[in-house]
């Protein structure tokens, strides 16, 4: 079913209500149409499917600026691959069209090639061809380990252990993020993530971060110190490199992964997908509830997040994702804010470019109350500095936009702590007599715990 939806996300046929929600780039006609070819993406999932793990193909579910913000599963390990590639030929007749290809391997090429990486070639060859069509270079991974191990077998893989090399055309990031396991460790804090650390010495965790320098230069965060930061600064490190590489200048899109895809890849997904919306950069029409509703059907249920099993299991990382929007209000996250207030020139402060501008300014001893200061992408090399790579914009217009960003995610959460009270349970503390809808909201958390029967 989740792959019949996926594809049928690309269609053009019919203008329902769901592809009117899904539509994401403002230069698209009202339709929604997508650029890709709805036969050949159908086509190059169906011989994809069995890379990854699960099944869970690369699956395009935001398309921004004409770029695929992407999803999967990690790569399927050789024990799954065999286990499925057999069932699939038992149960299909003898035959699985997602291995014909008219560009199969050669005999004289396999004759120096084990069966192992024949299939291995194949398979991922098709992947490729998958991610190649949807234009996507970022390939972001949240595992904490290489491959997962499960009773001392390599149940899964990732491209950044591919011995063959296969995935080295793309920028490979490995970004490791604990695992739904540790959001136990929050619902036992009292859902607080403030001061909440994994522990990275555990013997499974072994992928260190891995960033090319040229994707965290303009971000000011030292990922040296990943391993010493808490929950809260980690996921908003992580999403502000998420967010600057989709507004890159490039056209290349994202994929990001976890294992399964059902934990925290929808975390990531959902918080890219809020923030943006939040900015009125995507989704524009869509008021609170209706964001709300798309991301939590869409992003997480649709795709597979076992919520009752994850609920039995005290692993509330659903709950954290919206709870979690509070710490990204701020115009840091904000994708207009990168857009135009880029790095500043080297050596060059704040006040001084703003008084360069002297033909705007009027005078070069004070700054005008009425504007700040923006910095557009300027076409000089780095280290130079032109007039023309300065933007002034009214300051009331940026804290405007600052101030919608923030009400807008707020009312995302409070709209999902309501519905979450409802229907899981939580029973919240009455309001406080100035009826501040902050200190109501942290009342909501701290009685989260507080369950009642579940509805679900």
């Amino acid at each position: 079913l989740s792959q019949l939806r996926a594809c049928a996300l690309h269609s053009s046929a019919g203008t329902s209500v769901c592809e009117k929600m899904l539509c994401t780039d403002l230069s698209l006609p009202p339709r929604c149409e997508s650029p890709v070819q709805v036969g050949k993406l159908q086509d190059l999932i169906n011989r994809s499917k069995m890379a990854r793990c699960r099944g869970r193909f690369v699956c395009p579910v935001i398309l921004y600026k004409g770029k695929h913000i992407c999803r999967s599963a990690t790569l399927a390990g050789w024990g799954e691959l065999y286990g499925r590639t057999g069932y699939n030929y038992i149960f299909s007749g003898g035959s699985d069209d997602a291995w014909a290809d008219a560009e199969d391997i050669s005999e004289e090429d396999s004759a120096f090639r084990n069966a192992d990486s024949q299939l291995f070639d194949k398979v991922r060859g098709h992947d490729i061809k998958l991610l190649r069509y949807l234009s996507v270079r970022y390939i972001c991974d949240l595992m904490v380990e290489n491959k997962k191990v499960k009773f001392g077998l390599n149940v899964t893989s990732s491209e950044k252990v591919d011995k063959a090399q296969r995935y080295a055309d793309f920028t490979l990031l490995s970004i490791p993020y604990p695992g739904c396991e540790f959001f136990k460790d929050y619902k036992d804090r009292d859902y607080t993530a403030e001061g909440l650390i994994f522990n990275w010495k555990q013997d499974y965790v072994d992928a260190p971060l891995n960033i090319p320098v040229s994707l965290t230069q303009s971000l000011n965060i030292d990922w040296s110190e990943y391993q010493s930061w808490d929950l809260v600064q980690q996921t908003q490190n992580y999403l502000k490199l998420l967010i600057s590489i989709i507004n890159s200048d490039d056209d290349s899109g994202l994929l990001v992964h976890c294992i399964s895809g059902w934990d925290r890849t929808p975390l990531f997904i959902s918080l890219l997908r809020l923030s943006l919306w939040a900015d009125g950069l995507i989704h524009s029409s869509l008021d609170p509830s209706e964001i709300l509703y798309l991301t939590v059907a869409y992003d997480w249920f649709l795709f597979g997040h076992m919520l009752v099993d994850r609920l039995s299991k005290g692993e509330e990382i659903f709950f954290f994702c919206f709870n979690f929007l509070k710490h990204i209000t701020s115009e840091e996250f904000s994708a207009l804010k990168s857009q135009r207030r880029k790095s500043l020139p080297p050596g060059f402060t704040l006040e001084e470019i703003c008084m360069l501008k002297q033909k705007d300014r009027g005078s070069t001893t004070s700054l005008s109350s009425d504007f700040s200061l923006g910095l557009e992408s300027s076409p000089g090399a780095a280290g130079s500095f032109t007039y023309e790579a300065v933007e002034l914009m009214p300051a009331g217009a940026q804290a405007q936009a600052a101030c919608d960003r923030e009400c807008r995610l707020e009312e995302v959460r409070s709209a999902f702590l309501a519905s979450y009270s409802r229907t899981i349970g939580l029973k919240a503390v009455p309001a406080s007599p100035s009826g501040a809808i902050g200190g109501l909201l942290e009342q909501f958390v701290r009685g989260v715990g507080l369950r009642g029967s579940s509805t679900l």
